[in-house]
């Protein structure tokens, strides 16, 4: 079911999944619309109750090219300002949802495209395509937190080799490196993502959402704060309905049914 639809990106929810597309085509290009429509559809993603994981997908053959260069190679400092803070706000979005996300990667993700897919919680990438940074050859470097994700993700030494060579990365290699979690056949992407979606969407949200939480805060405040934000987050999972379920299932050995919405 079709909820929220803007020019280039639309938000599909189906049985506790939604799946943010990017339909710009030829190539996924990101300019200031798109950024925009990205920040309402991540919103809305957040926001309903009917939502519980998220996929972000750019279609069948290409998840996101990058920037739109023909249209800021001639820009100064401020007139790039919006278009980058508009990427960067929907990006931050989409780290900061309390909802599990999956970037579903067809193709390539390059540039732009690869700090969407950074910004998900996981990444299925497709066995022919490939991920990269490759703005140092435009002289510039990544601008909506890529070399931020990008240096938690794999460790400086690798940031800086992917960074400043600008390389291309294959699917097998991607894996290797941890840029990826899955490689699937490019068939299966979308299916795959969804899946694993849907599970999650079944599965105890407000103890995901606290584990994201938590994680997050390891990465932002390393250290005793990280530590004591994690205790705080364990600590109020207690009395509520996934604690409860969850371990009334472990000592009843069965299954554990936990609410769709979380509540």
């Amino acid at each position: 079911m079709q909820e929220v639809m803007g020019e280039f990106v639309r938000l599909d929810v189906e049985d506790g999944v939604g799946v943010v597309r990017l339909d710009r085509p030829p190539a996924n290009a990101l300019d200031h619309q798109t950024g925009l429509e990205l920040q309402d559809a991540f919103r809305a993603a957040a926001e309903r109750d009917d939502i519980g994981a998220v996929v972000v997908w750019g279609g069948p053959k290409i998840f996101a090219a990058g920037a739109d260069i023909k249209a800021m190679a001639e820009f100064d400092p401020e007139q790039i300002r919006p278009v980058v803070a508009a990427l960067g706000d929907a990006l931050d979005l989409l780290e900061a949802m309390p909802k599990v996300s999956i970037a579903a990667i067809n193709g390539y993700a390059l540039g732009g495209g690869f700090e969407l897919a950074l910004a998900a919680d996981l990444r299925y990438l497709a066995d022919d395509g490939t991920v990269g940074q490759p703005e140092i050859g435009l002289g510039v470097i990544p601008g909506a937190g890529g070399t931020q994700r990008l240096t938690h993700l794999v460790g400086p030494g690798r940031a800086h080799d992917l960074i400043y060579t600008g390389r291309r990365v294959a699917a097998e290699e991607a894996l290797d490196l941890g840029l990826v979690e899955r490689v699937v056949p490019p068939q299966n992407v979308l299916a795959a993502a969804t899946a694993g979606a849907h599970a999650f969407a079944a599965g105890p949200r407000l103890a995901l959402a606290a584990a994201k939480a938590a994680i997050r805060a390891a990465i932002l405040t390393p250290g005793p704060d990280g530590m004591a934000r994690e205790g705080e987050l364990f600590r109020a999972l207690f009395g509520t309905p996934d604690q409860r379920e969850g371990m009334r299932a472990f000592m009843e050995k069965r299954e554990a049914r936990f609410d769709r919405d979380g509540s």
